[in-house]
């Protein structure tokens, strides 16, 4: 009876044994990443007319930067040669990849936005903040049959939100999920009181607009500046492309520092139980 009791117990220990977390595993983290992408990524959330006209700017910023590459390919190799052509070209390739990448997804759900009829998300009022991690956007969270649900909201959206738990219907854009309207079933029996912003908050919803655009500025300068420059012919082309990277590197490295400092004095915020 001994040798069975100890199996029976083994056995339940490896039933009850919790699993490696989601969010710790590179795979589920690429996973993660993928559904933020195929959300929109930056430009979830935002009004499907808006991100079209981001789309166009987009396009006509790119369309700058290849005609600059053009007009390095045709007036530097006279000059220095063509190795110092291609080095000053190359920086203003980083711009198309950043835009194609953070616009491109959420201007193509835009795109099907448009043409697709709105879907009805019914559901318990879990909380709702007028402040996000995106830029004129606030939040709300919705308990539905499938679970909590998060979405983000214009704030002009959220005045008629109580703080009360009630029963919301919200009208969402499939692919961008944008809510177009809010509908509350139920008594508004309790206000709902927004807390004042923290700075902090204010500086990281600018954060991820503002990398990428000083990324971009800080590798062309360093690219074309080396590159324009009249240096030994040897080693013009790498300087250039060293100068550009490491520039580009450190503004990314600055970044970085500053997105984990905004975070933690963020948590310090959020009271402890």
């Amino acid at each position: 009876m001994g040798k069975k009791q100890v199996r029976q117990v083994r056995q339940q220990m490896r039933k009850v044994q919790p699993k490696t977390a989601a969010s710790n595993a590179p795979g589920a983290t690429r996973k993660q990443r993928e559904r933020y992408v195929q959300s929109g990524g930056m430009l979830q959330g935002y009004a499907p007319d808006y991100v079209i006209r981001i789309g166009y700017v987009s396009i006509g910023i790119a369309v700058l930067c290849a005609l600059v590459i053009a007009a390095c390919l045709l007036v530097i190799p006279p000059i220095y040669g063509w190795p110092v052509a291609v080095a000053a070209s190359l920086a203003w390739v980083l711009p198309i990849a950043l835009l194609a990448s953070f616009v491109g997804p959420g201007f193509r759900l835009a795109l099907k936005d448009r043409r697709t009829e709105p879907r009805l998300v019914q559901g318990q009022l879990v909380g709702a903040s007028s402040v996000s991690t995106s830029i004129g956007l606030g939040m709300m969270m919705v308990q539905t049959r499938g679970g909590v649900e998060q979405y983000l909201v214009p704030p002009a959206r959220l005045k008629q939100v109580p703080g009360n738990q009630v029963n919301v219907v919200l009208t969402v854009t499939p692919n961008l999920k944008h809510v177009k309207s809010v509908g509350v079933m139920g008594q508004r029996m309790v206000g709902r009181v927004e807390p004042p912003v923290p700075p902090v908050m204010r500086r990281l919803q600018l954060l991820p607009v503002l990398t990428p655009l000083a990324l971009a500025v800080a590798a062309i300068i360093g690219d074309d500046a080396v590159a324009l420059a009249p240096i030994e012919p040897s080693l013009h082309a790498v300087l250039a492309v060293v100068a550009g990277t490491a520039l580009g590197a450190a503004v990314y490295g600055v970044s970085y520092l500053l997105q984990r400092r905004m975070m933690e004095e963020v948590q310090s915020l959020i009271p402890k139980t």
